[in-house]
């Protein structure tokens, strides 16, 4: 109650300073959570373009040309 009648207040006397500081904090919390979708949305995408074939192939490279090396001895 004491909160409320301070902010009547506050907002006689600033008019409505008061209210434009209370929307640039509420502003802080929803820019950042758009910022973290559409970064998330960028990271996702990127991954998703991405395949393990190139690596797997090495691999099978890899394990080919140890089990060669073996062979002979």
């Amino acid at each position: 109650m004491v909160n409320l009648l301070i902010s009547q207040l506050l907002s006689l006397f600033w008019g409505w300073e008061a209210d434009m500081a209370a929307l640039a904090w509420l502003l802080i919390p929803l820019m950042a959570a758009i910022g973290a979708g559409l970064w998330g949305s960028w990271a996702n995408r990127t991954r998703k373009m991405r395949s393990d074939g190139p690596e797997l192939d090495g691999y099978a490279r890899f394990r080919e040309a140890m089990e060669r090396s073996h062979s002979g001895t």
